[in-house]
C-alpha cells in the first residue's frame, strides 16, 4: 500500500517539473519575439552600421535613382555622380538611409507621403525597410509610414507613398555597381572539377617524395 502513494508523489513531482520548464521556455521566446520587434521597429543609434555605396536601377524608368541638390529622380544615368548612393544600413533588421553621395542629402517621406530629401537623415520619416521580392526585385516600405513605399513614375518622378502598394512596378528597383565597377559578387572564381582535373592532380608528381 505504501509504494503507490510514494509513485504518485513522483508522477506529481515530474509534472510539475516540465510544467514549470515549459513556462519558462514560453516566457523566453515571448520576451525574445518583443526584443526583435523593438529593436526593428526603433534601431538604436548605438548600433553598429554597415554603409555601402551602389545604384539604384528603377524597373520603370529603366535608369537610376538621383538626387540633385533637394530634388529627387530616377532619371539618373549609369555611373552618374548624382546616381551614387550612400545606403547605411542598421545592424538589426533591414533598415536603410539613403543619401546622395554627391549632395550629400538623404531621400525622406513626410506624413503626407511625398517625398522629400533632407540634409539631415536621422529622423524615422528618412528610414526605409528593404523587401525582398520574389521577381529579384527590391521595394523600399517607409518605417515610419506603413505600406507606403519609395516609388517613381515612368517619367521618373516621386510617386506619392499614399497611393503605392508593392505589386506596382514603380515601386521595384534593383541593386547595381556603378558602370565600371565589378560586382563584388563577380570577383570570386570558382573552379569547375572534371574527371580530367581529377585524373590529372592524381598523376601530378609529388616533389616532396623525390
Amino acid at each position: 500500500m505504501s509504494v503507490l502513494p510514494s509513485r504518485f508523489i513522483y508522477l506529481c513531482l515530474q509534472f510539475l517539473v516540465l510544467y514549470f520548464q515549459l513556462q519558462e521556455s514560453q516566457q523566453t521566446s515571448a520576451d525574445f519575439r518583443i526584443y526583435i520587434e523593438n529593436h526593428t521597429r526603433n534601431p538604436d543609434d548605438l548600433s553598429r552600421k554597415q554603409v555601402r555605396i551602389y545604384q539604384l536601377y528603377s524597373r520603370t524608368t529603366g535608369k537610376h535613382v538621383q538626387i540633385l541638390g533637394k530634388k529627387v529622380n530616377a532619371n539618373g544615368d549609369d555611373g552618374g555622380k548624382y546616381a551614387l548612393l550612400v545606403v547605411e544600413t542598421e545592424t538589426f533588421g533591414s533598415h536603410i538611409r539613403i543619401k546622395g553621395k554627391e549632395s550629400e542629402h538623404y531621400i525622406c517621406m513626410n506624413d503626407k507621403g511625398k517625398i522629400v530629401v533632407r540634409p539631415d537623415g536621422r529622423k524615422q520619416e528618412c528610414v526605409f525597410v528593404e523587401e525582398f521580392l520574389e521577381n529579384n526585385y527590391t521595394a523600399l516600405v517607409s518605417a515610419k509610414y506603413k505600406g507606403w513605399y519609395l516609388g517613381f513614375n515612368r517619367k521618373g518622378r516621386p510617386k506619392k507613398g499614399s497611393k503605392t502598394t508593392q505589386r506596382q512596378q514603380e515601386v521595384h528597383f534593383m541593386k547595381r555597381q556603378p558602370k565600371g565597377r565589378p560586382d563584388p559578387l563577380e570577383e570570386f572564381r570558382f573552379t569547375t572539377v572534371t574527371k580530367r582535373t581529377r585524373r590529372a592532380r592524381r598523376l601530378k608528381p609529388n616533389p616532396k617524395r623525390n
